[in-house]
C-alpha cells in the first residue's frame, strides 16, 4: 500500500457547472475514482472552463476524442473553435501553437503517439524552447505538449517509445510525467498555468488504471518529487508507468523481508532532488528504473547527481534498470525488453549484498 493512500469514496462525483460561451459545462467538484485518461480529460475541462484562452489542438481530438479518448466530449462542450482537429503535420501543429502563444492564447497540443513527436523536434528544441530567453523573458510561451508515451500496449516502434530524455536535455523546456490519476488531473492544470513550455508525458499503459482524484486541492507542485511508499533498506526511483512497477516490486520485497522506499519523480526537468537525496541518506542504497534506454538517460543523470551529492551516505553503487540499448522490439517480445518487477528486484538484491 502506498504511504499516501487515502480512503476512496464509493460515490460518483457530482459535477459542478460553469458557464462557457453561454453554455453550462460540468466540471469535477468532489473526490471520486477515475481512470488516468479520464482524470486528464477532467483536468483539461477544468482548465478550459476557468480560462477561455486555453484551447486544444491535435490529430483526431475533436469528435473522435483522440485515439485514447482523452479529449472525449471536449469539442462538444467547448466548440470547434477551442478544440481543433488538425492535419497530420506535427511540425505545423507546434508552429501554430507557438504563434498562438505569442498572441496570448494557452494552447495544449496532442502528439498522437510518442514516436510521432520527432517530425516536430526542430520546432520544439530550436524555437519553442528558446523564445522566452531570446526575448529576455518578455514573451511568455505557455504551450503544453501532451505526449502519450511508453510501452506495455503490444504495438510497434514509434508507438511505445520513451523519448523524454531528448527534451529534458533541452534548456527552456519543462518535462513532467504523472503516475496517478490525481497527479494527472492536477499536473495538466499546473502545466497549462505555466508560462514556460511543458512536455507532458502521459504513461499510456496506465490510461485505464483507476485511482482517487481529489479536486479540492493539488497534493504537490508541478515539479515536486513524491514519496509513494516509505521504506528503510533501499530506495527505488522512477517516473510515469514505472512507479507502478516499483510499487509491485516493493510488495514482493516486503514479503521477503526487505523494505523499499519508492520515490516518484513526477518531473524529469527540473528534478526535485531533495526528497530523493533524503531518502538515499536514510537507506544508503539506490536503484533507478525507467523504460527508456539506459545510455545518456534520465537514470544516468540521477545516478551521477546522487553520487555527487550523497556519496558518503551510499553503502553500495547506484544501480540502473532500463530498457536495452536497442531499437524498440516487436510486440511479441516487448515484455523481454521492458523492465519489470523481477528486474528491479534483481538489482535490489545486488545492491543489498555489496
Amino acid at each position: 500500500m502506498s504511504a499516501t493512500h487515502t480512503e476512496t469514496s464509493s460515490r460518483p462525483a457530482q459535477p459542478d457547472t460553469e458557464r462557457v460561451d453561454g453554455q453550462t459545462v460540468a466540471t469535477l467538484s468532489e473526490r471520486t475514482t477515475l481512470p488516468l485518461a479520464r482524470a486528464i480529460n477532467e483536468g483539461l475541462r477544468a482548465a478550459m472552463a476557468a480560462d477561455e484562452r486555453v484551447l486544444l489542438m491535435g490529430e483526431d481530438i475533436g469528435p473522435l476524442g483522440g485515439v485514447f479518448r482523452v479529449t472525449d466530449r471536449l469539442q462538444a462542450d467547448f466548440g470547434s473553435a477551442r478544440v481543433l482537429d488538425t492535419p497530420l503535420a506535427e511540425a505545423g501543429i507546434v508552429g501554430s501553437a507557438i504563434g498562438l502563444a505569442m498572441r496570448g492564447y494557452r494552447p495544449v497540443i496532442e502528439i498522437q503517439f510518442d514516436g510521432f513527436i520527432f517530425p516536430a523536434f526542430n520546432q520544439i528544441v530550436t524555437q519553442l524552447a528558446k523564445i522566452r530567453a531570446r526575448h529576455d523573458g518578455r514573451v511568455d510561451m505557455p504551450v503544453v505538449i501532451r505526449v502519450p508515451y511508453g510501452g506495455h500496449i503490444n504495438s510497434i516502434e514509434h508507438h511505445e517509445e520513451s523519448p523524454e530524455a531528448y527534451f529534458a536535455h533541452t534548456p527552456g523546456l519543462r518535462v513532467v510525467a504523472p503516475s496517478t490519476p490525481n497527479d494527472a488531473y492536477w499536473m495538466i492544470q499546473q502545466a497549462i498555468a505555466s508560462n514556460d513550455p511543458v512536455l507532458f508525458f502521459e504513461p499510456k499503459a496506465k490510461y485505464w488504471q483507476k485511482g482517487e482524484v481529489d479536486p479540492a486541492a493539488p497534493a504537490a507542485g508541478l515539479h515536486q518529487t513524491r514519496i509513494a511508499r516509505t521504506g528503510t533498506d533501499c530506495t527505488v526511483v522512477g517516473h510515469g508507468a514505472m512507479v507502478t512497477t516499483l510499487l509491485q516490486a516493493a510488495e514482493v520485497a516486503q514479503s521477503e523481508g526487505t523494505s523499499l522506499e519508492v520515490v516518484d519523480l513526477r518531473s524529469v526537468s527540473p528534478i526535485d532532488y531533495e526528497p530523493l537525496l533524503a531518502s538515499v541518506r536514510k537507506t544508503g542504497r539506490l536503484v533507478v528504473a525507467q523504460e527508456a534506454v539506459g545510455n545518456a538517460s534520465i537514470g544516468s543523470e540521477i545516478a551521477a547527481t546522487v553520487a555527487e551529492r550523497a556519496f558518503y551516505s551510499l553503502q553500495a553503487p547506484v544501480l540502473r534498470v532500463s530498457g536495452y540499448d536497442v531499437p524498440f522490439p516487436a510486440a511479441a517480445v516487448e515484455s523481454l525488453y521492458l523492465p519489470d518487477a523481477d528486474r528491479v528486484l534483481e538489482a535490489v538484491d545486488r545492491t543489498m549484498h555489496y
